[in-house]
């Protein structure tokens, strides 16, 4: 936990605006109270608007899933038998 008086680093930057792939999910109402902190403090971070809590999905599970050691090495040994094909 960080401690009181100094900020803690978002993993998150300036979100992207990419061309999405519509993807409809159902979240927990927790799960959404938490995007929506998550988005101010984003916005406090960067000094730019809130972003709408859809648009922070994207990006966390991109972050989860690129630091994720596990799933690296499994796309990688992924990666190499299908092209061995």
């Amino acid at each position: 936990m960080a401690e009181s008086g100094s900020a803690a680093k978002l993993k998150l930057g300036i979100i992207e605006d990419e061309k999405p792939v519509r993807l409809t999910v159902e979240l927990p109402a927790a799960v959404h109270r938490d995007l929506v902190a998550y988005g101010q403090a984003l916005a406090q971070e960067t000094s730019q608007s809130a972003p709408e809590p859809v648009k922070l999905i994207a990006p966390i599970l991109a972050r989860f899933m690129a630091t994720d050691r596990a799933f690296m090495r499994v796309r990688k040994r992924l990666a190499a038998s299908s092209g061995s094909s």
